[in-house]
């Protein structure tokens, strides 16, 4: 198992990742704010589960699912940086927002991905990453995905022995990350980090999800 104690976590890999490309600069660069509207015939769902880098890999990988956005969301600092979102000063999870066609897979399935990647009862954290901005939220943006959360919540609890501390929140903003965070794991499959934490974390998704995922990949 990748335990904190042999491996640094995924901010001190971004120190050194970031440094050696020399973006530290893009530490403090704002995110941009996201329209909440999808585009014609597609919708939306935002999920926070710890590393958003991770989370990009996993729901781009289910059928019906076109592009999956990293970003923040769920607290109350407008355009917030990656260095304020991982200082925990601005109340935002790191999440992914996904853009998907409703008539392949439906928001109830996207919950079942969430589900099979992450563990809902770890409190403000996900493996390796600890804070608030890694706790797992399932955002809603109407009262159909309220209700549907919620029962996937009661219906998962059995599953586990600790209780699920998964929040349920309205979807009031999401930010965009920064660009060098957007498809992380494809632009740097040599990162430490992605090999260590990201990678077996996809592949324990793989093997836990029950539904139909696109192809393998190379990993």
């Amino acid at each position: 198992m990748f335990t904190r104690t042999k491996f640094f976590n995924k901010n001190q890999f971004g120190v050194c990742i970031i440094a050696s490309m020399l973006l530290a600069s893009s530490c403090n660069a704002q995110s941009r704010s996201v329209p909440l509207s999808p585009p014609p015939d597609k919708a939306i769902a935002v999920f926070a589960e710890g590393c958003f880098w991770c989370s990009e890999l996993m729901y781009g990988a289910v059928p019906g699912v076109d592009s999956v956005v990293s970003g923040y969301a769920g607290g109350h600092t407008k355009n917030p940086s990656y260095g304020d979102v991982t200082r925990e000063t601005t109340g935002h999870a790191e999440c992914v927002m996904v853009y998907y066609n409703p008539k392949i897979v439906s928001y109830n399935q996207l919950l079942k991905v969430f589900f099979a990647s992450v563990d809902p009862t770890q409190v403000n954290r996900e493996g390796n990453d600890i804070g608030t901005s890694y706790r797992s939220i399932l955002f809603y943006k109407n009262a159909d995905e309220e209700r549907e959360a919620k029962a996937a919540i009661a219906a998962e609890s059995k599953n586990y022995s600790k209780p699920i501390a998964t929040q349920v929140k309205p979807l009031k903003a999401f930010y965009r990350a920064e660009e060098y965070h957007q498809n992380y794991i494809a632009h740097h499959p040599g990162d430490s980090y992605v090999i260590n934490v990201s990678i077996p974390r996809y592949k324990a998704f793989r093997a836990k999800y029950k539904g139909n995922l696109r192809a393998k990949s190379t990993f």
